[in-house]
């Protein structure tokens, strides 16, 4: 693959400085999370300045489409991980879902090599999603969280035990080669044909390539509530 724009304006100058280049694929992390801390405190005060004054409050266009997004989240979030639960998980879930669509599309939009686009970054996110959904079963139920990775019966608890383990390492790995596959898959392709035919050939690609983002984006949340709601049920 490619080294990205922003490969080559950080490490000409940062190697000779500190005797190693930073993988492209962290730069395009980094960028993201630089990108999302500037515009999001500002988004903020933005929606909390059309809510001041005596009048009725107008949102905007881009407001209101931020409010159906967050509401259609807590409405997943209700269904899937339970009543009560939504506005708790929300800003993790969230996180993810922002941090996940943004690197997605980063290709299309900065010009960059999506940092999902490589094994690292994905397996980081699908790791770090397999920790929580546990720790959070942990937190819930105590050490009682463990009984369902025994079964039914302390008798057949040798047998199910480390088919159990086995199957929850698979979600994270799962998880890691999905959004790595697909995302990898459709930049790659959108590089060879824009090499090939850089004016219009390209564009219909990259329409697929932001409803890819968005579904890979969707089912990586879909499966994180999935797994936070079993680990929170209370026959565990």
């Amino acid at each position: 693959m490619h080294e990205s724009i922003l490969f080559s304006l950080v490490n000409p100058w940062f190697k000779p400085a500190f005797g190693f280049e930073v993988p492209d694929h962290v730069l395009n992390g980094l960028f993201i999370l630089l990108l999302l801390s500037l515009t999001l405190p500002f988004i903020r005060r933005m929606i909390l300045k059309s809510m001041q004054g005596n009048v009725p409050p107008v949102p905007s266009k881009f407001q209101q489409f931020l409010e159906l997004i967050t509401r259609g989240l807590l409405d997943l979030l209700e269904d899937i991980i339970g009543h009560g639960y939504a506005k708790r998980y929300l800003p993790l879930i969230g996180a993810f879902a922002v941090f996940i669509f943004l690197c997605n599309i980063s290709g299309l939009i900065f010009f960059l090599n999506p940092a999902t686009a490589n094994p690292n970054t994905t397996f980081a996110l699908s790791i770090t999603a397999f920790c929580v959904y546990n720790l959070q079963g942990i937190g819930r139920h105590g050490f009682g969280y463990l009984k369902q990775f025994l079964g039914p019966m302390l008798m057949v608890a040798v047998i199910i035990f480390p088919v159990e383990i086995i199957s929850h390492c698979v979600r994270a790995v799962s998880l890691g080669l999905r959004l790595f596959g697909n995302i990898s898959g459709e930049h790659t392709v959108t590089a060879t044909i824009a090499g090939m035919c850089p004016v219009l050939a390209p564009w219909p690609i990259m329409l697929i390539g932001i409803i890819a983002a968005t579904m890979q984006t969707f089912i990586f949340i879909m499966l994180l509530m999935v797994y936070i709601g079993g680990a929170l049920a209370e026959e565990h």
